[in-house]
């Protein structure tokens, strides 16, 4: 085998599972996980009634955080993913459509932050009514 040949094996082999680890948002785990903290965060943030649970929030974030390690995913990975402004649309627009569902006005995080509050949903236990 020439020297060129070796180098491109492996070269394709070291670089073979950075290639083939999914994006955040196509692992439903993670995904979900991060929608759930997305939208408690924009309860949070524009409900003035509402406060979030910041030990829970924060639990329920290092929990979501080793599972991304366990799949392989780094702290860093995690970080530029939540800052991406496609995510950040994308994850707006799941929002809204979840309102929807629950028969929730777009924007209207006062109702639908009491509704999960009320129903005691993953989003529901990371905030609290003042």
């Amino acid at each position: 085998m020439t020297r060129a040949m070796t180098l491109l094996i492996a070269a394709t082999l070291l670089s073979g599972p950075a290639l083939a680890k999914p994006s955040l948002r196509d692992v439903p785990e993670l995904d979900k996980g991060l929608f759930v903290i997305a939208l408690a965060n924009e309860i949070r943030r524009k409900c003035d009634d509402i406060s979030p649970r910041w030990l829970r929030a924060n639990s329920y974030i290092n929990d979501l955080q080793d599972k991304a390690r366990a799949l392989g995913y780094t702290r860093d990975e995690v970080e530029a993913h939540l800052d991406d402004e496609v995510e950040k649309n994308r994850m707006l627009g799941i929002a809204t459509r979840y309102m929807a569902d629950k028969g929730v006005a777009a924007g209207d995080y006062c109702a639908i932050g009491r509704i999960e509050i009320a129903a005691g949903t993953e989003v529901g236990r990371l905030l609290r009514e003042r």
